[in-house]
C-alpha cells in the first residue's frame, strides 16, 4: 500500500541529524505534484545558524518536476550567518487550500528557528512529521527516539502528529533491512504516543520491497518509495 500524502497543507517533516529527513521532505513533495499536478507544491529549508540548506542540493530535480524550492540567498554558500528567511511566510498565508507546503527542518537549531514560527504555523494548521531510523545510534532504542522527539517539540513548541520510518544504511541497504525496522517502526510510534504515517525505501535498490511487505504479512503497511534526490546521502 503507498502512502497517498496529506493533501493541501503545511507538513513539517523533522528528525535528528543523520535521520534523511531531508530525502523524505523533497521525494513527498515529488510526489505530492504527481497526485496534484494543478496545485503548487513548494519545499523550504528553516535553520537559523549555518544556512547550508541540504534541500538546494536538488533544487534543479524540484524544478524540473514543477515543486518550487524555497531558497535563501546564502544557502550552500560558505557564509555562516544568522537566517531568518522571510520566504517562509507565503507558506502560512491564506492560499494553503491551493498549496501543498513542506518544511524541512535542519537538526535542533532549526527546531528552536521553526519556535519563531509558531503562531503563523499554529494558524494556518500543519502535520509534522517525525523522521527516524533504526540504524541510527541516537535513535536505535524507542525510548531514545521518543526522547529526541520530544527535544524537538519542545525546541520547536510544536507537536508532532506522526512516525515516518525511515530506516536505512545508504546505499548498501536490503529489503531485509526495512524489514528488519518494522516492529521497531511500531514500537517508536508507541512510544512517541503517535500513529506510524509510512515506511520509506529507494525504489532503485529495493523494486520489489511491496511484495516483499505482502508476503511477510505486511501488506496493510504504508510505503513510499523514493529516490535519491541529494547530494552525498550514500
Amino acid at each position: 500500500m503507498y502512502y497517498t500524502g496529506t493533501g493541501c497543507g503545511l507538513n513539517i517533516v523533522c528528525g535528528h541529524y543523520g535521520s534523511g529527513k531531508t530525502n523524505v521532505a523533497v521525494n513527498l513533495a515529488l510526489q505530492s505534484k504527481k497526485m496534484f499536478p494543478a496545485l503548487e507544491v513548494a519545499v523550504a529549508d528553516i535553520d537559523i545558524v549555518n544556512p547550508y540548506f541540504r534541500t538546494a542540493d536538488a533544487a534543479d530535480r524540484l524544478r524540473q518536476a514543477g515543486v518550487l524550492p524555497l531558497i535563501p540567498e546564502f544557502a550552500n554558500s560558505n557564509v555562516d550567518i544568522p537566517s531568518l528567511p522571510q520566504h517562509l511566510f507565503r507558506l502560512f498565508d491564506a492560499g494553503q487550500n491551493r498549496r501543498i507546503s513542506y518544511v524541512d527542518v535542519g537538526g535542533d537549531d532549526g527546531s528552536v528557528a521553526l519556535g519563531m514560527y509558531r503562531e503563523h504555523i499554529e494558524r494556518a494548521g500543519y502535520a509534522m512529521l517525525y523522521v527516524i531510523s533504526m540504524y541510527r545510534p541516537l535513535t536505535a532504542d524507542p525510548a531514545d527516539a521518543a526522547l529526541l522527539m520530544r527535544e524537538i517539540e519542545e525546541a520547536s513548541r510544536l507537536k508532532c502528529t506522526a512516525v515516518v520510518n525511515n530506516s536505512s544504511i545508504g546505499g548498501e541497504t536490503t529489503a531485509q533491512d526495512i524489514l528488519d525496522s518494522v516492529e521497531w517502526a511500531h514500537a517508536c510510534a508507541d512510544a512517541c504516543g503517535l500513529p506510524l504515517a509510512f515506511h520509506s525505501y529507494y525504489e532503485e535498490l529495493n523494486p520489489d520491497l511491496p511484495e516483499l511487505f505482502a508476503g511477510h504479512g505486511y501488506g496493510t503497511e504504508a510505503l513510499l518509495p523514493m529516490e535519491n534526490v541529494t547530494k552525498k546521502l550514500f
